[in-house]
């Protein structure tokens, strides 16, 4: 009767050992899982992430703490799952964000380099005009120039126009004043002449 007493304890015992060890095991994946979840919500880069993933995969960790043994496996492979799920879709939430920066960056360069193009373009624009009004105002000064000599030189035609036929006049009125003085010595001498045969007609009489 003793000995069976004693072969009983002993059987106690070693599945009160037994049912320990794997207490211990399922301690140990609780904590494993609990650990890396909680390493992830404390990392200042993905910890603001996934965060229903994250409600999900410590859910699955307390089930698999309350597992009855022929349900441990699967729920084991279900909170591993539900803890890399989490961490992979915080990691993917924040690769998006980058990438969103990134973006969001690029077009912020391309927006900077099309205002910078346009900005040349507009002082290209501006310098063109001012080119382009300096030579209207040019060609108007050269205009002017050119208006300001036509007037002259037909001022100055005009005078000589002008002076050509005053001296014209001043020819036309010399030659008219020498003919007249021509006709006055022409009649002076026929007069003369005539004077001279009356004196000789006088004289011829006189001697008879």
């Amino acid at each position: 009767m003793k000995s069976l007493t004693l072969r009983l304890s002993a059987l106690l015992l070693a599945f009160a050992a037994a049912g320990m060890a794997h207490a211990s095991k399922d301690d140990m994946d609780v904590s494993r899982l609990t650990g890396s979840l909680d390493q992830l919500a404390s990392d200042p880069a993905l910890g603001g992430y996934a965060q229903a993933e994250q409600a999900r995969a410590r859910d699955a960790i307390n089930q698999l703490a309350q597992a009855r043994s022929r349900d441990r496996a699967h729920a084991l492979y279900i909170a591993e799952r539900r803890v890399d799920l989490a961490r992979a879709t915080a990691q993917l939430q924040d690769a998006q964000l980058q990438m969103g920066k990134l973006d969001r960056e690029h077009d912020q360069i391309q927006l900077d380099g099309s205002r910078r193009e346009t900005e040349m373009a507009r002082r290209e624009l501006e310098r063109q005009r001012l080119q382009y009004q300096a030579a209207q105002e040019e060609a108007a000064r050269q205009a002017a120039a050119g208006a300001e000599a036509t007037a002259q030189a037909q001022a100055e035609a005009a005078q000589a126009k002008k002076l050509a036929a005053a001296q014209a006049k001043v020819a036309n009125a010399a030659k008219k004043q020498a003919d007249l003085a021509a006709q006055a010595a022409r009649a002076m001498r026929s007069q003369m002449q005539g004077d001279s045969r009356s004196s000789d007609s006088s004289s011829k009489d006189s001697g008879k």
